[in-house]
This record gives structure tokens, sequence and C-alpha cells, in this order.
């Protein structure tokens, strides 16, 4: 198996927090308030003190803390799952969490057998508050520090108040059925109205042994920038930390997949990705809150589907090509960088390729390199499917497509041979650019998605992928008070949202049926963009120009 090491950087830095007392402080005071008046002393239900002994408040807090970080829960059940009471960087594997968790998160619950016990605190005591409950959380998300600040209370007391948009406000995706696969959950962590956050988390996938992969069903919000998924190689998370982080630290990972919008990605028949027992995987989310008002929860959930070990013919491999020096000055003219893709891996059997750009974006193609030279395109983001030669192209850096090759496409890779990717952009901002982790940032990234062979791969031609302009009718166009959205009969509910021309949200609405209005309010004159996503996780976009 091939490795590819990526010195990818999404870096950014959390701010504005330190003026608040430390998160485990908080944490401990929540414990006193509504846990430690049943759970304290000697004789405390479960031999567990949360309380705590010493002459001073940081004694007691530290011997709290020394008691429940990582360490194994009296209860049997919880104890043979090989949870702790506070494991760090998973709530859902935090013993302490889930009893008192009760439905804030509804993927985390206690046993139906009642083993682990009722939730707590018991009938009559004091309750924990929404806020209360979710800074545990995200304190656990955060690794569990025992000093310093990672949670903003502030910001959590905004999101329960009600000043709230979530990523998936109709509750968690179902998980598959446990004879079909699992469910993996990333978050949720909070933007403040403007912000903009990418993490990194190490996941423990606990497979008990080899597993085939031949289905990632990823879904994100309407916010998100990206969401990338890794596994590490043998000790390639060694030092790395629990929880959330900023850095990638990546010595030693092998890329999975990279989407910007949900994705169901079913690969063909007889290929898998072939993950071992014990496999480890990191993974990434970038999310954008544009709205100026509401904090957002930002969650990721991917649906892992297996099969039998040792039915697929091919393994699936995914690499992530990367031209990481691509200085863009703002001249407002158009700026072009290249890359040629030529390792020695002999004949490969392309199944996808997918570009990714920023704001400043214009065009992202690539062609078949042979003898040197540039020959047939294999890939246009301006097109539907990705596919060269449309008709209206149109490319938009927000939903790059992915094109599939229906059967696989054979590509020799050496010296003379291989892949030529070109992105352009056209930058009409402040200041000049560079590759970078934030969307005021540029990218050149095309990811491949590719088999070592093709002998027993049969590949079952995808739903067709038609663009908003050839579905969705939008009239009048141009508009200057309304414009009225007609959709077929296979789209009947999603949800619809507006931007303006740098992004920002600036409208939102779930629709149901065939037909409804889009009113044009104060928005100012000019183009903006849409999307409708609908519940079958598809995404159309397209344009509405409000005249003066």
């Amino acid at each position: 198996m091939r490795h590819f090491t990526l010195l990818f950087s999404f870096c950014l830095l959390l701010t504005g927090l330190y003026a608040q007392e430390a998160t485990s402080l908080e944490v401990y005071n929540i414990l006193q308030a509504k846990c430690a008046t049943c759970h304290s002393g000697v004789d405390a239900p479960a031999g567990l003190d949360l309380q705590g002994s010493g002459a001073t408040l940081n004694a007691r807090m530290q011997d709290v803390y020394t008691t429940l970080y990582n360490q194994t829960p009296a209860n049997a059940t919880a104890a043979a799952k090989g949870d702790a009471y506070i494991y760090p960087g998973r709530a859902d594997r935090s013993f302490l969490f889930r009893k008192m968790n009760s439905g804030l998160e509804p993927t985390v619950h206690l046993e139906a057998s009642g083993d682990e016990g009722q939730s707590m605190p018991p009938y009559g005591e004091p309750v924990l508050t929404n806020v209360e409950k979710e800074l545990i959380r995200q304190w656990i998300l955060y690794g569990a520090p025992a000093a310093g600040t990672v949670v903003d209370r502030a910001i959590l007391e905004s999101y329960y108040s009600g000043m709230a948009q979530a990523s998936f406000p109709d509750g968690p995706p179902p998980a598959p059925a446990p004879e079909e696969g699992f469910q993996i959950k990333m978050g949720p962590f909070y933007l403040a109205p403007g912000d903009e956050l990418e993490y990194f988390q190490k996941y423990e996938l606990e497979l008990p042994e080899e597993i085939e992969v031949n289905r990632l069903d990823m879904k994100i919000g309407t916010y998100s920038h990206h969401f990338i998924m890794y596994n590490f190689g043998p000790g390639g998370d060694a030092g790395i930390a629990e929880g959330f982080r900023t850095n990638p630290f990546h010595n030693n990972v092998k890329l999975v997949a990279a989407i910007q919008e949900p994705t169901d990605l079913n690969l063909p028949e007889n290929t898998a990705f072939r993950w071992d027992e014990g496999l480890i995987a990191d993974l990434n989310s970038h999310y954008i809150n544009y709205s100026a008002t509401l904090v957002y929860q930002a969650e990721v959930y991917v649906n892992v589907y297996t099969q039998t070990t040792g039915t697929a013919a091919q393994e699936m491999f995914t690499e992530l090509l990367v031209k990481g020096n691509i200085p863009i000055p703002n001249n407002e003219s158009t700026t072009t960088h290249t890359q040629v893709v030529n390792p020695n891996w002999g004949e490969v059997y392309l199944w996808g390729l997918m570009g990714h750009t920023h704001k400043y974006g214009t065009s992202y193609k690539a062609w078949r390199r042979e003898g040197l030279q540039a020959t047939e395109m294999l890939y246009d983001a301006a097109c539907p499917r990705g596919e060269p030669g449309c008709v209206s192209p149109y490319f938009d850096y927000r939903h790059i497509p992915f094109r599939y090759f229906e059967p696989l496409e054979p590509v020799t890779m050496n010296f003379a041979n291989g892949l030529i990717h070109e992105a352009k952009w056209v930058n009409d901002g402040p200041t000049s650019v560079n590759f970078g982790p934030t969307s005021d940032d540029e990218m050149m990234v095309m990811v491949a998605m590719y088999t070592e062979d093709s002998t027993g791969v049969q590949v079952v031609p995808t739903e067709e992928i038609i663009t908003a302009h050839d579905v969705l009718k939008v009239s009048p166009s141009p508009a200057s008070d309304w414009v009225q959205v007609q959709s077929p009969d296979y789209i009947q509910d999603g949800t619809f949202v507006l931007f303006d021309a740098t992004g920002r949200q600036v409208w939102q609405q779930s629709v149901s049926g065939t037909r409804f209005l889009v009113e044009r309010g104060v928005w100012p004159a000019g183009m903006y963009w849409y999307q409708l996503q609908t519940s079958q996780a598809k995404a159309y976009t397209g344009k509405i120009l409000w005249l003066e």
C-alpha cells in the first residue's frame, strides 16, 4: 500500500477565550452544584467521590480530575466496553457524560438493558441545564484538559437561548443497521456569528479485525467548507493528543475521502477500502458560520458500510495531489498554476477525480499526460459531473464536482506519463494570497481515487447528476421582487439556501412540495447563488439576479 505523506496544514487558533476561568474548574463547579450532594466522601455511590479531598479548591478539583480522567468505571457493563468515566476526546465513550446526557445527544445513551443504571442526577435532585451538559461535553471533546480555557460558555448560552442554527436541525441521520456497518460522528463544535473553525480529531474505530468498506455516506451541513477523512499508518498517531486540535501533525497518514458537500460514496462492485484491525482514523472538519446573528452548531456524520472480508477483488486507493506554492496577486487578472503528477506507479485505473479551490477560483481542469505532453482532458470542474465538453460551463468553488469514470480509466504513471492538473483564480480581494487554511487563503488540491488492477471490477453507472439549471425552473429571471422555484416530482422536500456575492448566507428555508416562492425583501440588487439541499443528500445549485 502506498502512503502519501501530507505536509498539509489547516491551522486556525482559538482566540478570545482567555479571560474566562479554566474549563476544568467550570466542570468541577457544575459537579459540586448538581452531583456532589450524593457523590461525596467514602460512602459515595459506586465509590465515586465527586467532591474530592484536599485543603484547597485546587487540591479537591485535582483529586476529582484524577478520579475521572481515563479511569475505568465501577459499572461492569461500561468497563467491559472499554469506556472511562472521562474518555478524552470521546463524549460517547465517557460514562460520566452518558449518565448525565438525558437526551441532549440522541446518539449517546445508557444501555437499554438497564445494566448501566439510571440517568443522573436522580429524580428530585437539581437537574443539569443543557448549557451545563454541553459545557461538559465540549470539555471532553477538546480532550478534557486539566488546565486552560477551551470552551466559551457565552457561545453555548447564546445557542441554547435560541440564537441557534444547527448543521442537522432535524436531528442526527440514522446509522446503518449493526449488521451493515456503523456510524462515526465528529462534533459538535460551536461557531460564533461570522466565525470560522477547522479541527482535526484522532478517532479510534475499535475494529476487532480487518474489514472491507464498500460505501461511505458522508453527511455535512450547509456551512461546511470541507470534510476529509484520513487513516493513520502504523504508529502514525503516536504523540497526537486526544480531542479537537488545530494542527494536523501528519507524519504517516493515508487519505480515504475528501468532500465539499454531502456525498454518498458507493465504491464500484468488487472494490473496497481495506481497514486493518485497530485502525485509527483522523477526521478533519472545516466550517464557516455565514450568519451575522446566530451561533452555528457544526457536526459531521459518516455512515460506514462493510462487506464480508475477502469479497473485494481490488483495493481502492485515494491520493491527495497538492500544489503548495500558488502565489496569486490581487491584480484582478487571471492567475494560472499547473502541476505535473508523475510518480512511478506503473498503470493505475482511475475511478474518480475532484479539484478544490477557495473563493477566488475560476477553473479547475486535469489532462492525461503522455510522452511529456498534455493530451486528453479528463476533468473539468465547470461541467456537470466534471465531464469535459459541457455546453454551458459554470464553475462554483463551493460545489466542485467529482468525476466518476465508468468504466475505470487506465492511466500510466511514470516519468513521461501521468496527469497534469491546472487551476485558475481571479483575485479581486484586498491582498495577494497563497496556499493556506482559511477561506481568505487559496488552495490547489486534487483528489484521485484508483485501483491498481481492473480485474473483477464491475462499475455500475452512478445516478445521473444534473445541474440545477436542468432541474429547477426559477422565474422570472432576472427578477425584481420575487421568484418562483419549481422542481420535478422526485424532489419533494429539502432546504433552500441563498448566498450573496461574498458567500454570506442571507436566507434559508425548509421547503416541501414542488413549488415555492422566494421573496426579495431588503436584499440589494446583484447576483446571488442558491443551493437546494434535498433530503436525499443531493445538492442543486444555481444563481438569481435581482435587478435595481
